[in-house]
Protein backbone atom coordinates (compact mmCIF):
# COMPACT_ATOMS: atom_id res chain seq x y z
CA UNK A 1 0.00 0.00 0.00
CA UNK A 2 2.76 2.60 -1.24
CA UNK A 3 1.68 6.26 -0.89
CA UNK A 4 3.26 9.15 -1.55
CA UNK A 5 3.88 9.74 2.29
CA UNK A 6 5.94 6.61 2.60
CA UNK A 7 5.92 3.89 4.30
CA UNK A 8 2.11 2.32 5.87
CA UNK A 9 1.83 0.45 9.59
CA UNK A 10 -0.30 -1.66 9.62
CA UNK A 11 -1.87 -3.48 12.40
CA UNK A 12 -3.78 -6.72 11.25
CA UNK A 13 -6.00 -8.17 13.80
CA UNK A 14 -7.08 -12.04 13.49
CA UNK A 15 -4.17 -12.21 11.51
CA UNK A 16 -3.74 -15.99 11.72
CA UNK A 17 -6.92 -16.75 10.29
CA UNK A 18 -8.47 -17.62 6.99
CA UNK A 19 -8.56 -14.38 5.77
CA UNK A 20 -6.49 -12.71 8.03
CA UNK A 21 -3.22 -14.61 6.94
CA UNK A 22 -4.43 -14.09 3.28
CA UNK A 23 -4.60 -10.27 4.21
CA UNK A 24 -1.01 -10.23 6.25
CA UNK A 25 0.53 -12.32 3.15
CA UNK A 26 -0.73 -10.09 0.55
CA UNK A 27 0.48 -7.11 2.26
CA UNK A 28 3.89 -8.48 2.79
CA UNK A 29 4.85 -8.35 -1.12
CA UNK A 30 4.62 -4.41 -0.67
CA UNK A 31 8.18 -3.30 0.47
CA UNK A 32 6.52 0.03 2.12
CA UNK A 33 4.27 -2.31 4.81
CA UNK A 34 4.92 -3.02 8.24
CA UNK A 35 2.82 -5.48 9.29
CA UNK A 36 1.85 -6.13 13.38
CA UNK A 37 0.00 -9.65 13.14
CA UNK A 38 -2.37 -9.46 16.53
CA UNK A 39 -4.16 -13.04 17.06
CA UNK A 40 -5.60 -14.68 20.39
CA UNK A 41 -4.61 -17.77 18.66
CA UNK A 42 -8.11 -19.82 19.05
CA UNK A 43 -9.19 -23.41 17.37
CA UNK A 44 -8.81 -22.40 14.02
CA UNK A 45 -5.86 -20.16 14.28
CA UNK A 46 -2.91 -21.38 12.31
CA UNK A 47 0.54 -19.01 11.21
CA UNK A 48 2.42 -21.67 9.07
CA UNK A 49 0.91 -19.69 5.88
CA UNK A 50 2.78 -16.77 6.89
CA UNK A 51 6.22 -18.36 7.78
CA UNK A 52 5.98 -20.66 4.56
CA UNK A 53 5.67 -16.83 2.88
CA UNK A 54 8.94 -15.62 4.82
CA UNK A 55 10.60 -18.59 4.40
CA UNK A 56 10.20 -18.16 0.54
CA UNK A 57 11.67 -14.46 1.27
CA UNK A 58 13.41 -13.77 3.95
CA UNK A 59 13.57 -10.30 3.89
CA UNK A 60 9.49 -10.16 4.95
CA UNK A 61 10.92 -11.07 8.50
CA UNK A 62 12.48 -7.47 8.85
CA UNK A 63 8.63 -5.97 8.29
CA UNK A 64 6.70 -8.38 10.15
CA UNK A 65 5.70 -9.11 13.91
CA UNK A 66 3.24 -10.80 15.53
CA UNK A 67 1.80 -10.84 19.13
CA UNK A 68 -0.37 -13.21 20.57
CA UNK A 69 -3.30 -11.21 21.87
CA UNK A 70 -7.17 -11.27 23.44
CA UNK A 71 -8.88 -8.59 22.60
CA UNK A 72 -10.54 -9.01 25.72
CA UNK A 73 -8.07 -8.21 27.53
CA UNK A 74 -8.75 -4.41 27.37
CA UNK A 75 -5.09 -2.99 28.47
CA UNK A 76 -2.82 -5.00 26.50
CA UNK A 77 -4.95 -3.86 23.18
CA UNK A 78 -4.79 -0.12 23.96
CA UNK A 79 -0.90 -1.05 24.89
CA UNK A 80 -0.09 -3.10 21.27
CA UNK A 81 -2.22 -0.03 19.18
CA UNK A 82 0.31 2.53 21.11
CA UNK A 83 3.13 0.72 20.84
CA UNK A 84 2.59 -0.33 17.17
CA UNK A 85 1.72 3.10 15.56
CA UNK A 86 -0.41 2.33 13.13
CA UNK A 87 -1.35 4.14 9.88
CA UNK A 88 -4.52 1.38 9.16
CA UNK A 89 -6.06 -0.83 11.42
CA UNK A 90 -7.74 -4.06 9.38
CA UNK A 91 -9.83 -5.63 12.21
CA UNK A 92 -11.01 -9.31 11.09
CA UNK A 93 -10.43 -11.04 14.55
CA UNK A 94 -13.75 -12.82 15.14
CA UNK A 95 -15.20 -16.15 16.24
CA UNK A 96 -16.98 -16.63 12.81
CA UNK A 97 -18.32 -20.03 13.07
CA UNK A 98 -22.64 -20.07 12.82
CA UNK A 99 -23.15 -23.57 14.35
CA UNK A 100 -20.06 -22.70 16.90
CA UNK A 101 -22.26 -19.97 18.07
CA UNK A 102 -25.01 -21.59 18.45
CA UNK A 103 -23.26 -24.19 20.71
CA UNK A 104 -21.50 -21.58 22.60
CA UNK A 105 -22.66 -18.06 21.95
CA UNK A 106 -21.27 -16.64 25.01
CA UNK A 107 -17.96 -16.76 23.50
CA UNK A 108 -19.39 -15.23 20.45
CA UNK A 109 -20.40 -12.28 22.10
CA UNK A 110 -17.02 -12.06 24.41
CA UNK A 111 -15.09 -11.59 21.45
CA UNK A 112 -17.17 -10.59 18.13
CA UNK A 113 -18.27 -7.07 21.27
CA UNK A 114 -16.46 -6.89 23.33
CA UNK A 115 -13.31 -7.53 21.60
CA UNK A 116 -14.17 -4.42 18.92
CA UNK A 117 -15.31 -2.61 21.75
CA UNK A 118 -11.97 -2.65 23.03
CA UNK A 119 -9.97 -2.44 19.69
CA UNK A 120 -12.14 0.95 18.79
CA UNK A 121 -11.59 2.27 22.19
CA UNK A 122 -7.55 1.79 21.69
CA UNK A 123 -7.79 3.11 18.06
CA UNK A 124 -9.56 6.22 19.12
CA UNK A 125 -7.32 7.25 22.13
CA UNK A 126 -4.38 6.68 20.16
CA UNK A 127 -6.24 8.30 17.33
CA UNK A 128 -6.46 11.80 19.12
CA UNK A 129 -3.45 12.30 20.28
CA UNK A 130 -2.31 12.38 16.15
CA UNK A 131 -1.22 15.49 14.78
CA UNK A 132 -4.24 16.24 11.99
CA UNK A 133 -2.65 15.06 9.07
CA UNK A 134 -2.06 11.65 10.66
CA UNK A 135 -5.53 11.78 11.90
CA UNK A 136 -6.98 12.29 8.32
CA UNK A 137 -4.74 9.43 6.90
CA UNK A 138 -5.62 6.88 9.85
CA UNK A 139 -7.97 4.34 8.83
CA UNK A 140 -9.67 1.79 10.91
CA UNK A 141 -11.11 -0.98 8.42
CA UNK A 142 -14.03 -3.13 9.92
CA UNK A 143 -14.13 -6.40 8.02
CA UNK A 144 -17.96 -7.49 9.03
CA UNK A 145 -20.38 -10.13 6.56
CA UNK A 146 -23.58 -10.10 4.32
CA UNK A 147 -25.24 -12.35 7.24
CA UNK A 148 -25.85 -9.40 9.20
CA UNK A 149 -28.73 -8.80 6.89
CA UNK A 150 -30.47 -11.68 7.62
CA UNK A 151 -32.01 -13.80 4.80
CA UNK A 152 -33.23 -13.12 1.24
CA UNK A 153 -36.16 -14.72 -0.36
CA UNK A 154 -35.56 -16.08 -4.13
CA UNK A 155 -35.20 -12.50 -5.84
CA UNK A 156 -33.38 -9.33 -4.24
CA UNK A 157 -30.04 -8.44 -3.27
CA UNK A 158 -28.17 -6.77 -0.19
CA UNK A 159 -26.39 -3.62 -0.73
CA UNK A 160 -25.21 -0.95 1.38
CA UNK A 161 -28.19 0.46 2.57
CA UNK A 162 -29.98 -3.27 3.65
CA UNK A 163 -31.88 -2.90 6.59
CA UNK A 164 -30.01 -5.31 9.24
CA UNK A 165 -31.97 -8.66 10.30
CA UNK A 166 -29.65 -11.05 12.15
CA UNK A 167 -30.90 -14.89 12.91
CA UNK A 168 -27.90 -15.99 14.69
CA UNK A 169 -25.70 -15.67 17.48
CA UNK A 170 -22.98 -15.27 15.29
CA UNK A 171 -24.57 -12.88 12.84
CA UNK A 172 -26.14 -10.90 15.77
CA UNK A 173 -22.78 -10.90 17.47
CA UNK A 174 -21.61 -9.25 13.80
CA UNK A 175 -24.17 -6.70 13.14
CA UNK A 176 -23.63 -5.50 17.24
CA UNK A 177 -19.59 -5.13 16.47
CA UNK A 178 -21.30 -2.93 12.58
CA UNK A 179 -23.40 -0.74 15.07
CA UNK A 180 -20.53 -0.01 17.20
CA UNK A 181 -17.93 1.19 14.84
CA UNK A 182 -20.28 3.06 12.92
CA UNK A 183 -21.22 4.92 16.42
CA UNK A 184 -17.61 5.68 17.07
CA UNK A 185 -17.52 7.25 13.59
CA UNK A 186 -20.28 9.36 14.43
CA UNK A 187 -19.39 10.48 17.78
CA UNK A 188 -15.98 10.52 18.14
CA UNK A 189 -14.92 10.93 14.26
CA UNK A 190 -13.04 8.04 14.06
CA UNK A 191 -12.05 7.33 10.43
CA UNK A 192 -13.63 4.25 10.52
CA UNK A 193 -15.31 1.64 7.54
CA UNK A 194 -17.10 -0.93 6.76
CA UNK A 195 -17.06 -4.07 4.39
CA UNK A 196 -19.69 -7.01 4.60
CA UNK A 197 -18.50 -9.57 1.99
CA UNK A 198 -20.30 -12.86 1.08
CA UNK A 199 -18.88 -16.57 1.63
CA UNK A 200 -15.18 -16.31 1.37
CA UNK A 201 -13.11 -19.94 0.52
CA UNK A 202 -9.83 -20.78 -1.12
CA UNK A 203 -6.91 -22.70 0.26
CA UNK A 204 -5.64 -22.95 4.28
CA UNK A 205 -9.40 -22.23 4.80
CA UNK A 206 -10.40 -24.62 8.37
CA UNK A 207 -11.95 -27.69 7.76
CA UNK A 208 -15.07 -26.70 9.53
CA UNK A 209 -16.03 -24.77 6.94
CA UNK A 210 -18.18 -25.88 4.24
CA UNK A 211 -16.02 -26.51 1.43
CA UNK A 212 -13.27 -27.87 3.27
CA UNK A 213 -15.71 -30.12 4.91
CA UNK A 214 -17.22 -31.27 1.36
CA UNK A 215 -13.80 -31.63 0.50
CA UNK A 216 -12.13 -33.76 3.23
CA UNK A 217 -15.51 -35.72 3.88
CA UNK A 218 -15.49 -36.80 -0.21
CA UNK A 219 -11.88 -38.13 0.06
CA UNK A 220 -12.24 -40.08 3.27
CA UNK A 221 -14.86 -42.15 1.85
CA UNK A 222 -17.65 -40.86 4.44
CA UNK A 223 -21.26 -39.27 4.17
CA UNK A 224 -20.96 -35.96 2.98
CA UNK A 225 -23.78 -33.87 5.30
CA UNK A 226 -26.56 -31.66 3.42
CA UNK A 227 -28.24 -29.12 5.84
CA UNK A 228 -31.94 -30.06 4.76
CA UNK A 229 -32.63 -30.37 1.04
CA UNK A 230 -29.99 -28.31 0.30
CA UNK A 231 -31.73 -25.69 -1.42
CA UNK A 232 -29.71 -22.44 0.46
CA UNK A 233 -27.87 -20.14 -1.29
CA UNK A 234 -24.40 -18.69 -1.07
CA UNK A 235 -22.81 -16.13 -3.25
CA UNK A 236 -19.15 -17.32 -3.16
CA UNK A 237 -16.08 -15.09 -3.14
CA UNK A 238 -12.82 -15.90 -3.46
CA UNK A 239 -10.54 -14.88 -0.87
CA UNK A 240 -7.95 -13.96 -3.26
CA UNK A 241 -10.84 -11.16 -4.71
CA UNK A 242 -11.83 -10.32 -1.13
CA UNK A 243 -8.54 -9.46 -0.36
CA UNK A 244 -7.92 -6.95 -3.19
CA UNK A 245 -11.29 -5.48 -2.48
CA UNK A 246 -10.10 -4.60 1.46
CA UNK A 247 -6.72 -2.97 -0.08
CA UNK A 248 -8.84 -1.09 -2.39
CA UNK A 249 -10.93 -0.21 0.76
CA UNK A 250 -8.19 0.98 2.39
CA UNK A 251 -6.32 3.34 -0.01
CA UNK A 252 -9.72 4.92 -1.40
CA UNK A 253 -12.44 3.96 0.95
CA UNK A 254 -14.64 6.70 2.32
CA UNK A 255 -14.73 7.06 6.19
CA UNK A 256 -17.90 6.16 7.72
CA UNK A 257 -19.27 4.30 4.71
CA UNK A 258 -20.10 0.34 3.87
CA UNK A 259 -18.97 -1.46 1.35
CA UNK A 260 -20.18 -4.56 0.38
CA UNK A 261 -18.09 -7.55 -1.69
CA UNK A 262 -19.75 -10.16 -3.52
CA UNK A 263 -18.38 -13.12 -5.37
CA UNK A 264 -21.69 -12.50 -7.93
CA UNK A 265 -21.34 -16.66 -7.40
CA UNK A 266 -24.94 -17.44 -6.09
CA UNK A 267 -24.90 -21.75 -5.96
CA UNK A 268 -27.71 -23.82 -3.87
CA UNK A 269 -25.23 -25.93 -1.47
CA UNK A 270 -26.98 -29.00 -3.21
CA UNK A 271 -25.18 -27.94 -6.45
CA UNK A 272 -22.46 -27.11 -5.20
CA UNK A 273 -21.56 -30.39 -3.38
CA UNK A 274 -22.77 -31.81 -6.98
CA UNK A 275 -19.64 -29.67 -7.96
CA UNK A 276 -17.16 -30.37 -6.25
CA UNK A 277 -17.88 -34.14 -6.32
CA UNK A 278 -17.69 -33.73 -10.02
CA UNK A 279 -14.61 -32.38 -10.21
CA UNK A 280 -12.74 -34.81 -7.62
CA UNK A 281 -14.41 -37.43 -9.89
CA UNK A 282 -11.53 -36.07 -12.11
CA UNK A 283 -8.89 -34.98 -9.78
CA UNK A 284 -9.06 -38.35 -7.88
CA UNK A 285 -11.35 -41.34 -9.73
CA UNK A 286 -12.54 -43.88 -7.82
CA UNK A 287 -14.53 -46.90 -8.54
CA UNK A 288 -18.20 -44.93 -7.65
CA UNK A 289 -18.54 -40.79 -8.13
CA UNK A 290 -18.44 -39.15 -4.64
CA UNK A 291 -21.67 -38.05 -5.36
CA UNK A 292 -22.90 -41.53 -4.18
CA UNK A 293 -21.69 -40.28 -0.51
CA UNK A 294 -24.10 -37.42 -0.19
CA UNK A 295 -26.28 -37.25 2.67
CA UNK A 296 -29.24 -35.34 3.88
CA UNK A 297 -29.33 -34.34 7.92
CA UNK A 298 -31.40 -31.99 9.82
CA UNK A 299 -31.47 -28.58 8.66
CA UNK A 300 -29.49 -25.65 11.01
CA UNK A 301 -31.69 -23.99 13.51
CA UNK A 302 -32.46 -20.56 11.84
CA UNK A 303 -30.60 -21.52 8.68
CA UNK A 304 -31.12 -18.48 6.12
CA UNK A 305 -32.59 -19.31 2.98
CA UNK A 306 -30.55 -17.24 0.61
CA UNK A 307 -27.63 -14.44 0.74
CA UNK A 308 -26.90 -12.29 -2.19
CA UNK A 309 -24.41 -9.20 -2.95
CA UNK A 310 -25.11 -6.45 -5.55
CA UNK A 311 -21.60 -4.95 -5.86
CA UNK A 312 -22.49 -2.15 -7.99
CA UNK A 313 -21.08 0.85 -5.75
CA UNK A 314 -18.03 -0.70 -4.26
CA UNK A 315 -17.03 -1.49 -8.70
CA UNK A 316 -18.43 2.11 -9.06
CA UNK A 317 -16.53 3.81 -6.30
CA UNK A 318 -13.59 2.13 -6.40
CA UNK A 319 -13.23 -0.43 -9.50
CA UNK A 320 -12.89 -3.61 -7.94
CA UNK A 321 -14.41 -6.94 -9.55
CA UNK A 322 -13.71 -10.36 -8.52
CA UNK A 323 -10.59 -11.46 -10.73
CA UNK A 324 -11.07 -14.98 -10.20
CA UNK A 325 -14.19 -16.64 -11.63
CA UNK A 326 -16.24 -19.34 -9.77
CA UNK A 327 -14.71 -22.53 -12.29
CA UNK A 328 -11.37 -21.21 -11.67
CA UNK A 329 -11.57 -20.64 -8.14
CA UNK A 330 -12.99 -23.95 -6.71
CA UNK A 331 -10.25 -25.68 -8.98
CA UNK A 332 -7.19 -23.89 -7.52
CA UNK A 333 -9.19 -24.75 -3.93
CA UNK A 334 -9.79 -27.67 -4.32
CA UNK A 335 -6.21 -28.92 -6.09
CA UNK A 336 -4.77 -27.16 -2.74
CA UNK A 337 -6.66 -29.45 -0.45
CA UNK A 338 -5.60 -32.32 -2.03
CA UNK A 339 -2.26 -31.58 -1.97
CA UNK A 340 -2.02 -30.30 2.25
CA UNK A 341 -4.02 -33.14 3.65
CA UNK A 342 -1.28 -33.07 6.05
CA UNK A 343 -2.11 -29.96 6.98
CA UNK A 344 -5.69 -30.30 7.31
CA UNK A 345 -4.99 -33.87 9.17
CA UNK A 346 -2.53 -31.63 11.37
CA UNK A 347 -5.23 -28.55 12.24
CA UNK A 348 -7.87 -30.74 12.94
CA UNK A 349 -5.98 -32.47 15.35
CA UNK A 350 -4.35 -29.63 17.31
CA UNK A 351 -7.59 -28.37 17.79
CA UNK A 352 -10.27 -31.86 18.23
CA UNK A 353 -12.14 -31.11 15.58
CA UNK A 354 -12.46 -34.24 13.27
CA UNK A 355 -15.94 -33.20 11.30
CA UNK A 356 -18.21 -33.64 13.74
CA UNK A 357 -21.42 -32.11 13.57
CA UNK A 358 -21.79 -28.86 15.79
CA UNK A 359 -24.83 -26.36 16.39
CA UNK A 360 -27.17 -28.54 17.13
CA UNK A 361 -28.87 -27.00 19.40
CA UNK A 362 -29.60 -29.59 21.79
Amino acid sequence: MKTERGNKRILVTGGAGFIGSCLVRKLLEDDFNNILNVDKLSYASDLRSISEKIQVNKEFSSRYEFIKLDLNNCEETIEAVKNFKPDIIFHLAAESHVDRSIDNPSETIKSNIIGTFNLLEAARKYWNKLNQDKQNSFRFIHISTDEVFGSLESKGFFNEITRYDPQSPYSASKASSDHLVKAWHGTYGLPTIITNCSNNFGPWQFPEKFIPTIILKSIKNEEIPIYGEGKNIRDWLFVEDHIDALILVAKHGKPGLNYCIGGNNEITNLKLVNIICEILDQLKPKKNSYKNQISFVEDRPGHDFRYAINTEFITKELLWKPKYNFDEAIQITLEWYLNNINWCNSIMENSSFYGQRLGVNK
